[in-house]
């Protein structure tokens, strides 16, 4: 394995776990100033200041841990995927969202990197929305 590589999955990897610890400042050490981040059918968002308002609103509104995490990057070490699922509890409303209870739910979820400099440059998230309703209204999700 190339260093680059060895490097950007380190880096990915610290990544979930400031996220898991609930280290917002460790998630945005992460991050290039210009970060992009694609929200799983939201608006697209640049820059850290926008990522951290982000996160805490994410932080006030669910508590949630990646597990079975796996990270997979480019030979250059300039992309990278994760695949992961999502253990979370919703904890307060989300505005256009169903009332929170405290649920659980179990996703899984796919995210993909570009690397600039050593930093994360960009993040695209997917996961189901639907699947996430339906376990949360307490139906049966897909996962």
């Amino acid at each position: 394995m190339s260093d680059t590589r060895h490097q950007t999955i380190d880096l990915i990897a610290r990544y979930y776990a400031a996220f898991n610890a609930g280290d917002v400042d460790g998630m945005l050490a992460c991050l290039a100033d210009g970060i992009v981040h694609d929200v799983n059918q939201g608006a697209r968002r640049t820059g850290r200041p926008d990522f951290k308002a982000f996160l805490e609103h994410m932080n006030r509104c669910y508590s949630e841990e990646a597990v079975d995490l796996v990270v997979m990057a480019s030979d250059d070490g300039r992309r990278a995927a994760a695949e992961f699922t999502i253990l979370g509890a919703y904890q307060a409303t989300d505005a256009g969202l169903p009332e929170a209870h405290g649920q659980t739910y179990r996703l899984p979820v796919g995210a993909f990197f570009a690397i600039e400099d050593g930093l994360i440059a960009r993040v695209t998230n997917y996961y189901n929305l639907q699947d996430w309703i339906a376990q949360v209204e307490g139906g049966a999700g897909a996962s």
